[in-house]
């Protein structure tokens, strides 16, 4: 696995953008796309072109910053889609359609012959132009394995560069992904990416399993920011790829925080705090033993430090806490407590936070020691 190269493309700005009710001013587009740029991320998916007006616009704007990241548009396998993306000057495009029977049936009401027709002709028609081609094999998940081999045979030998496997409704699991992706791998030899909802809570864990089967490419979008339940997250595939495979892809992981609040703010949706790798909880500590764990040697309770996520290390004070905690906690206000006084004070702190039903704040930590001592800290 370390010896493994992995593309990430960020569809924060497309697939982020479909989460209902979401819309990003086009400033903010530019903004995320020049962060997502500046952090590493080798391909963004900046939109869908066809949309035109303020969708069109943001993806010239978008190309029109030189980047170092590949920049793509989104397109059904509709020709006149991808004219479209291509005045947009990028230099990449998706073209999307469906393959499972359930879409072919219900939402085309057509053939999976005319689906391979349309996606070879779109394809063939994207090639002549010299742009990267992804094909999106929507709702791969639930695709006839026989047939989504064909239809990545076909793509290929029209001159696609890689098949996006889309589990657009988010029913894998890590075990039914590795087989999936090491079938159509075996099969047919094409640069295959994953492409992960969360409905089941597993996106990120689907795309780790499509990577160890042979998937080279991971779709993601940052905090997860998706339909429904949203997608891969960014900062989860790359913080996972480094330190559970030891796979650095050398990106600025200290800007993750600040996206993530960026990201937030755009798109009006919160940032949780117990998010994964952003979360303000991931490097928080208020557990007498994970506190004083924390406090011994960081390692005991953090797998990598907070600063290389843009965060810091916080001594919560609450009902949970222990001594040492509390001893630490004061020392920052330059107050020494002895063992003694930590000893007299926890009941009364425990107390405050059950009452109150939350950990206390500095203010009222001070306020208990007056109470408690009778007098004002020095």
């Amino acid at each position: 696995m370390m010896e493994k190269k992995i593309t990430i493309v960020d569809t924060t700005l497309r697939d982020g953008e479909q989460t209902a009710g979401v819309v990003f001013a086009n400033k903010e587009k530019v903004r995320i796309a020049q962060m997502l740029d500046e952090l590493g991320v080798h391909q963004i998916e900046a939109g869908i072109p066809v949309m035109g007006g303020d969708e069109e616009k943001a993806v010239k704007d978008i190309v029109k910053l030189g980047l170092k990241a590949s920049i793509m548009g989104w397109n059904r396998a509709v020709i006149s889609d991808i004219e479209e993306t291509l005045r947009c000057g990028v230099d990449a495009v998706a073209i999307s359609i469906s393959t499972s029977d359930i879409h072919i049936q219900h939402k085309l009401q057509t053939s999976r012959e005319w689906v391979l027709e349309n996606m070879v002709k779109a394809v063939e028609f994207a090639k002549k132009e010299g742009v990267y081609i992804s094909v999106n094999a929507e709702d791969a998940s639930r695709s006839d394995m026989e047939f989504l081999i064909q239809f990545a045979r076909a793509a290929k030998e029209a001159g696609a560069d890689r098949i996006r496997y889309c589990d657009t409704i988010g029913i894998l699991d890590p075990f039914t992904t590795y087989e999936n992706i090491q079938t159509l791998k075996k099969h047919v030899d094409i640069d295959i990416e994953m492409h992960t909802h969360n409905d089941f809570g597993m996106a990120t864990a689907n795309a780790l399993a499509g990577i160890k089967a042979g998937a080279s490419h991971v779709g993601v979008t940052v905090m997860g920011l998706g339909e429904r339940a949203g997608n891969a997250a960014l900062e989860e595939v790359v913080m996972a790829l480094k330190h559970i495979w030891q796979i650095d892809l050398g990106f600025k992981t200290n800007m993750f925080r600040d996206l993530a609040e960026y990201v937030s703010l755009a798109s009006g949706r919160e940032l949780p705090a117990w998010k994964a790798i952003v979360g303000s909880n991931m490097f928080a500590h208020e557990s007498g033993i994970h506190a004083d764990g924390a406090i011994k040697n960081p390692i005991t309770y953090e797998v990598f430090a907070p600063e290389e996520v843009g965060l810091e290390r916080q001594i919560v004070i609450g009902k949970h806490s222990g001594s040492k905690a509390l001893m630490m906690k004061f020392a920052e206000y330059g107050i020494h407590l002895s063992e003694a006084d930590a000893a007299q004070l926890l009941p009364k702190i425990r107390s405050h936070a059950v009452a109150l039903k939350r950990s206390l704040f500095d203010k009222e930590l001070v306020y208990i020691y007056e109470e408690v001592f009778g007098k004002k800290p020095l």
